[in-house]
């Protein structure tokens, strides 16, 4: 194991222990508070954003299955969660779940108005994801991760939330002095090696990641074990 993953695994222990975790990014959510809909819309959904220009091509590299049930983890506008509802037919379910109230509302108006059904909003808070435990396959962050105000606690609850042998996928912004934007370097806290060691010292297991898939962003999956480490 590696140093970083054993420090990450042992910071997670002692704060679940202490049972309070500092924030460690306050104020990065705060103009999520009351979000526009159809401003974010514009900003999330459009021509340019590598994550919308390569949309399909990352919902299939997710390899769904009619049945599978998701949550969409800081879903925003629905972009992903609309997707993946359709891929998981008949009888999958999705979950969108965002801190906003507002976004969670206007999202699920926009999938029904689609004939999107099998799609569910879901508030949920900074430390909890507001799901059962074991009630899903798959749990999906699209530049999500780098908003955790407190990532610990959402990577422990997510893990709850997860069924044993579910996965976790991270989809975030390359943090690259001299390759990044300086508006990723000022917003994005920390690069994808620190994100693997923080998942993987939750007790997450890394399983692939796809660097032909996108350039600004990486694509990490994650795997819950089905048995409980020793």
């Amino acid at each position: 194991m590696k140093l970083s993953t054993l420090f990450a695994g042992l910071l997670l222990g002692l704060t679940l222990l202490a049972g309070a975790e500092e924030n460690i990014n306050p104020g990065i959510n705060d103009h999520y508070q009351d979000p526009d809909f159809e401003e974010w819309f514009e900003i999330f959904e459009r021509p340019g954003r590598e994550l919308f220009d390569r949309r399909f091509q990352i919902v299939h590299a997710l390899d769904l299955k009619p049945g599978m049930r998701l949550a969409d983890i800081g879903a925003g506008t629905g972009l992903f969660s609309r997707l993946m509802a359709r891929a998981v037919k008949p009888g999958g379910q999705v979950y969108a779940v965002d801190i906003a109230p507002n976004f969670v509302e206007n999202l699920v108006k926009l999938a029904r108005e689609r004939a999107i059904e099998n799609l569910q909003g879901v508030v949920n808070t900074q430390t909890d994801t507001g799901l059962e435990p074991a009630s899903v396959d798959l749990v999906f962050l699209a530049d999500t991760y780098h908003h955790f105000e407190y990532p610990q606690s959402m990577l422990a609850a997510i893990k709850k939330s997860l069924r044993p042998g579910g996965d976790l996928v991270v989809i975030d912004f390359e943090r690259i002095a001299g390759f990044s934007s300086g508006w990723v370097m000022s917003h994005v806290r920390t690069g994808r090696d620190e994100v693997i060691a923080e998942i993987e010292g939750a007790g997450f297991q890394l399983v692939e990641q796809r660097p032909e898939l996108l350039r600004g962003n990486y694509f990490l999956r994650f795997r819950k074990p089905t048995e409980p480490a020793h």
